[in-house]
């Protein structure tokens, strides 16, 4: 099936949070039937340079336990690029006081058209309390967006 409708998943490096829920996403719209695939990016203009490796372990290994293949698994974090904003349906954006004045310096053009979550990075949060959030706000997503394509 075709994805009519594109979800970006922000956070500050593509690292860890938006990754988790990107993979998260897709695995469960698939089944689903639903027409919607995400994607994500950093929106930070550079990853930190404590991220090892394409995505964090902390998502990889959540990813792993609920039996889900990540399919970016060695895809390289992105920073986003207006052309990601441009193709997006939908835009998340993980955390609202860490993300927002990002995207309002780098991106006010788009701005407004960001919907915040409020998933705190590993440093404030642990992984086990911040990957559960992300699973209830993709599960409740999920519910919001529409019937199964036809």
């Amino acid at each position: 099936m075709i994805a009519s409708n594109r979800l970006l998943f922000l956070c500050t490096g593509n690292y860890y949070r938006s990754r988790y829920a990107e993979e998260l996403f897709n695995h469960l719209a698939r089944e689903k039937g639903l027409s919607w695939r995400a994607f994500s990016r950093g929106a930070a203009e550079r990853g930190s340079p404590d991220n090892v490796g394409p995505i964090s372990r902390y998502a990889l290994d959540a990813l792993v336990a609920k039996g889900i293949a990540a399919e970016g698994a060695t895809r390289a974090p992105q920073p986003c690029a207006p052309a990601d904003f441009e193709s997006a349906t939908l835009v998340i954006a993980l955390k609202e006081a860490e993300h927002r004045p990002l995207i309002e310096r780098r991106f006010p053009q788009f701005a407004d058209r960001v919907v915040y979550w409020h998933v705190d990075d590993i440093e404030f949060l642990q992984p086990s309390i911040a990957l559960a959030m992300i699973d209830d706000q993709v599960k409740i997503l999920l519910l919001s967006i529409g019937s199964p394509a036809r």
